[in-house]
Order: structure tokens, then sequence, then C-alpha cells
């Protein structure tokens, strides 16, 4: 299960409204004044870690971190909290408790809280640590309303996360994480054999430079080792700004996890299925805006479902276009490329991508010669700009296609489209609010939707239309601390 319904009605401290952006082309956030102390009757009142150690700490207590900087301080969070009284360590007034130097934070225990901190041109120094840590003991526990800015050891070898989640049932809401220039994942979920079950909600993603190798995602959901693990894992509602760590994005490694509703801007990678089974990706918004190496939607493994998402400006093509379908690793290792079969990809929307579908993308990388099988490509509409609808990197087997759309496909469209592919113009219009686009009045997109879908179901073909919860995520209301506000991410048409 997510985490309790008591989280959200933790004891509530007044906070500066988020405001949904402006026309303003700086990236970083401008802090709003910082929240009024919180009202607390029986705080224990800290300046330092050992402070905070030396206590014995019961549920229902509230630790207050004095405003001021915080330099090489290693804060050890530890007790057993309740779901009605849990152990909250919050900063004095949201953001002004400035962590430098080597600080860091470790959450080891049940029902924990940290809320308001910011961490901000740090350096731990070696690798192996973590800036906040969630031990394996962790249960229940949550980062909310903190952030962690530019945290960077001077060699960009040295490997730590900014986040690293064990344990169970832990959540990271409204955070904002902008910089990481070194070795490793942004924010590491690790794996076990069981269920974990975090959340990862309402986040800022900042920009994060390319690292010119392998493993610098913004976030990472297990490990091969795990990958048969149904992680229960939900991200969503987050919002992933010029995240060009490397060519994920997120790295989705463990089983049964969902990715939905979140924000993908400019971000020179993919949402990646890479290992694992039966996952769903929802709701998501990937705008391009014709940068070069942005990708969309990538695809291993068996029997995930990827529907009802809008992809909008992707000009890649093959494994990084707007969905690839990854041919396989004959007899795969954990760690290599498993066959693609049973995927469900169902009213999904691509606008102005230089290609809509890879089917076998990456053939004979990396010993990938097993194409995808059994799958459906249903309701999907493709609304191109003299680009691909699908290419074939290598012929699936055994593929369904049903009531999909794709139209403005040019000469790089060599092979007739199958059939369950009808060519017709779906008559777009431009939402002038956001600069997206859903099918007009007169679309044939419109009462279109073919077959019947438990986990999706819809009059129309394609992705649904901007909803009230979209649209607050486009304008980035609700997102990140509290007490900082984010300028408009402008999507261009």
């Amino acid at each position: 299960m997510l985490l309790s319904l008591a989280f959200a009605t933790l004891i509530s401290f007044s906070a500066c409204k988020k405001g949904g952006g402006s026309n303003n082309t700086n990236p970083d956030p401008t802090p709003d004044p910082p929240v009024d102390k919180p009202v607390c009757t029986s705080c224990k009142s800290i300046s330092s870690a050992a402070e905070l150690s030396a206590l014995t700490l019961q549920a229902g207590d509230t630790v207050m971190m004095k405003s001021g900087t915080w330099t090489d301080q290693r804060l050890v969070f530890k007790g057993t909290g309740t779901a009605q009284k849990p152990i909250v360590l919050i900063a004095e007034k949201a953001g002004k408790v400035n962590l430098k130097g080597a600080s860091s934070l470790s959450i080891d225990g049940q029902w924990l809280v940290a809320d308001g901190l910011s961490f901000s041109n740090g350096n731990l120094g070696v690798s192996k640590l973590n800036v906040v840590d969630f031990t394996s003991a962790s249960r229940n526990c949550r980062l909310t309303n903190t952030s962690i800015v530019d945290y960077n050891p001077t060699d960009p070898t040295i490997d730590y996360r900014w986040v690293s989640v064990n344990g169970k049932n832990n959540r990271v809401d409204h955070c904002y994480l902008k910089g990481k220039q070194h070795q490793g994942p942004t924010m590491v979920i690790w794996g076990m054999s069981s269920a974990i079950s975090h959340r990862i909600d309402h986040n800022y993603f900042g920009s994060r430079p390319d690292l010119g190798n392998n493993g610098g995602e913004s976030i990472r959901v297990g490990t091969s080792d795990y990958y048969l693990s149904e992680a229960l894992v939900v991200v969503e509602e987050n919002v992933f700004e010029h995240c060009n760590g490397e060519t994920e994005i997120i790295s989705n490694k463990m089983s049964k996890d969902t990715i939905r509703n979140n924000f993908f801007f400019e971000s020179r990678g993919s949402l990646s299925l890479r290992h694992g089974n039966g996952s769903s990706v929802y709701g998501n918004y990937i705008i391009g805006n014709n940068v070069s190496s942005v990708g969309g939607i990538r695809i291993v493994g068996e029997s995930h479902m990827v529907y009802n998402n809008y992809i909008q400006g992707v000009a890649s093509t093959g494994q990084t276009c707007a969905i690839a379908v990854l041919d396989g690793v004959p007899n795969s290792p954990a760690s290599g490329y498993f066959q693609v079969k049973n995927a469900k990809i169902v009213g999904n929307t691509m606008v102005a991508c230089a290609q809509g579908f890879d089917i076998g993308a990456g053939k004979g990388g990396n010993d990938r010669t097993v194409p995808p099988a059994d799958c459906v490509i249903a309701n999907n509409l493709v609304s191109s700009r003299s680009g691909i609808a699908i290419a074939y990197t290598d012929p699936p087997q055994n593929f369904t296609y049903q009531g999909n759309i794709a139209y403005g496909m040019g000469n790089g469209q060599t092979l007739a489209l199958p059939q369950g592919i009808q060519q017709t113009d779906p008559k777009m219009t431009l939402v002038s609010e956001f600069n997206t686009y859903v099918p007009g009045a007169n679309s044939p997109a419109i009462g279109g939707f073919q077959g019947s879908y438990s986990f999706f179901q819809s009059a129309n073909i394609g992705a649904n239309p901007l909803d009230d919860l979209h649209k607050s995520l486009l304008k980035i209301q609700g997102i990140g601390p509290s007490w900082m506000t984010f300028p408009a991410l402008v999507i261009k048409n």
C-alpha cells in the first residue's frame, strides 16, 4: 500500500502558496519568503547533529532545527513513531536550515518525517555515502519540502546518491533536486525480494548535465538482481526538466511498478522500462521541443501497459523515438535485455515526433536478436510532420493493431502500414494555453476507440485531453518545496 493518509494529515504548518510560474526564463526557482516558525508548544530545539543524537525520541515528538548554516553535520534521525503520532524533524523556517560541507541525513526508524531542509553547495567527498539516506530499517518514513542543490565532489567520478531509499513504504515528496554533476543516479530506490511500496511524488528534478557514461539517471528503481520482485513503487506527478545525465531519465528495473502523470521537459533521455515485468506507464507528458537526444518511452520485458501518454516534439528515432519496443537477447541474463512480450500500448498521442514507434529497436546491439512478440498496439494517434509513423527494425511476432491513426508521414515512411493503422487526418486542434494538441470536434479520432481494455477505456483515439491534474502539472503547481516558485516551462508548437 501507499503511505497512510495519516501522513497527509500531519501537524500542518502554514506555507506560502506556490505559483504557477511566469515567463521568466531563469531556470532556477525563486525562494519565497520562508514560512514563519511553526507553532509548536513542545518542540525539542537543536542546533547540531550531536544534539539530535543525544535525544531519545518518542512517538509524537517534534524536533526543530534552528535556522542558520549547518556545516559538516551528519544528522542521524532515529525513533519509532506511529501513523497517528509520527516523529517530526522540521526546520525552524522552511528553507532556512542551510546544510553545507559534508552534511547529510540518515532516516532510521519508523514513521519519521523530515521537513523543510536545504542542502546546497556541499561535498560528501567520498563514495558510499548519501546526502539523504533511508536505511534498510526505515518504514513509513518521509522526506518532504526539502532541496538538494549542487552537492558535488570535486572529482566527478566519485559515486554517491543524493537520495537513497531503502526500507519499505517510504515517501519522498515536494522536494527539489538540481545540479548533480558526478557519478551515480540522483535518486536510487533499492530493491529486495518482497514489495517495497515506496512513493516518489510532486518533486522537481532540475537540470543535470550529461555525465558522459552510464549511471546518471534521475531515478533508478531497483537493480537487475531483483527484476522479478513485484516492487509496487509509485513514481507520480514529478517534473523532470533538462535531466540530461544519461540515456535513461527513469530506469525501472523491477516489476509491477507504476510511473504515472509525470512531466518530462527537454530531458535528453528516455523513460525506460529496463528490467522487470508488468509495470504501468500512463498519463505522462513528454515534451521534447525538438531538442536533440530527447527520448520517449523504451520498453523491455513482459506484460507492461503503456497507455494514455502524450508525447510531443521528440526529434529522435530508433531506440529514443516516441515509443521504442526493443529487441531482446536470447536466454538473456538478468542484466541483459529480455524479450518484449504481451505489452499493451494503448491510447497514446504522439505529435510532431520524428518517429512514432520503433518495433525491434536496437536489433544487433548488445546481442539483441529476439523480436518482440504477442503485443497489442491500439487506439494510438500519430500526427507527424514528415516523420515516420512506425518502423520495423526487426519484424515482430504476432502483433495486433487496432484503431490506430497515423498522419503526416514523409518520404521516410517506406513501409506500408499494417491493417489496424489508418492513414487519415486526425484534424488536431491547438490548446493555446499550453501549446499542446487534441483532436478537433470533427476528427475521426472522436468516438473512434476500438476494443475493450480493463486498464483504460475511452471513447476517443489517443490520450485523454488535459484534465485539472495535468494542467496543474504543466503549470508546475503544487510541485517542489512550498518555499519555492518555479518559472514556466515553454512548450513549443
